[in-house]
């Protein structure tokens, strides 16, 4: 078993990134300019956008935040939406997820600029994506073909499983690795929580992407010896036993599966890295593109 780094595969992506920084400074274009939407207090997304912040700075990319009271209705988020749409500094741009239950989530992601989508959540970009079209790919499915292709992983004419059928994760996962491509070429059986037999399903996969929002889910005896396993997931499990009171876990019960992986994704560690590292990537995109 070999654990796939995604905070070293992170740590490579974001040099390249910062190389191409350099050069538009250089060129005397300025550097691109990433903005962060946070409305209320979530500790995960708090947590998550000041990862972003910190990692945007270490390659040269300028970066705000927006913080909104949890209170904000929904004409006022979308007003903020339109001022960043318009914002020629602005290269890209995000509201955190999950938003207040009071707003509506698709409204919001309708509403941004699709050229500034740095999430790639924006219909525009996930046509274009399904299409085979230059487009602003979600980060996590994009940060799991760079980790795949990092670790020189073989997906063509491989059988993947995709667990979890979500619009930022299963689904485009499942289109980008079953299209004409590097990391891709693949016959991909995406599954959710109806679908029967899933052990017989999952057993047979030289690839396992479990993306399905529950601890621990993917178990030793779900996986064939050798598979690939990418860990999605990440939970706050109580644990007594833990200083803090609990332990982070994904989708996947590691330390049985392990055992029979070729290769696996820790949690965290893993695809998490790889997220905020990919949306560096878009945020650049957006800013070579503005320049153009």
């Amino acid at each position: 078993m070999k654990l796939m780094d995604g905070k070293a595969a992170s740590e490579k992506l974001k040099k390249e990134i910062a190389a191409e920084v350099a050069k538009l400074i250089d060129a005397d274009i300025k550097a691109p300019h990433l903005v962060a939407v946070l409305v209320g207090d979530d500790p995960a997304s708090q947590t998550y956008v000041n990862s972003k912040e910190k990692a945007s700075h270490s390659v040269g990319i300028t970066s705000s935040v927006y913080r909104l009271p949890a209170k904000t209705n929904e004409q006022e988020l979308l007003d903020l939406v339109h001022f960043l749409n318009k914002d020629e500094e602005v290269d890209g741009f995000i509201v955190q997820l999950p938003l207040p239950k009071h707003i509506n989530v698709e409204r919001i992601i309708n509403a941004i600029d699709y050229r500034k989508d740095v999430d790639g959540f924006h219909p525009m970009n996930v046509g274009k994506m399904v299409l085979g079209e230059p487009a602003m790919i979600s980060a996590t499915p994009q940060g799991i073909l760079y980790l795949l292709k990092t670790y020189k992983i073989q997906t063509k004419g491989k059988n993947v499983v995709v667990l979890g059928r979500s619009n930022i994760v299963g689904t485009p996962m499942s289109i980008l690795l079953s299209r004409k491509a590097e990391i891709g070429d693949a016959t991909v059986t995406l599954c959710h929580s109806r679908t029967e037999n899933l052990s017989k399903i999952t057993q047979k996969a030289d690839i396992i992407i479990a993306a399905i929002g529950q601890p621990e889910f993917l178990k030793a005896d779900m996986v064939k010896e050798g598979a690939v396993i990418i860990d999605v997931g990440i939970h706050r499990v109580d644990d007594t036993t833990k200083e803090k009171g609990y332990r982070l876990t994904g989708d996947v019960a590691f330390d049985e599966v392990a055992k029979k992986a070729s290769f696996i994704t820790p949690v965290p560690g893993g695809v998490g890295p790889m997220t905020i590292a990919a949306l560096l990537q878009n945020t650049l995109l957006a800013a070579k593109n503005n320049a153009k």
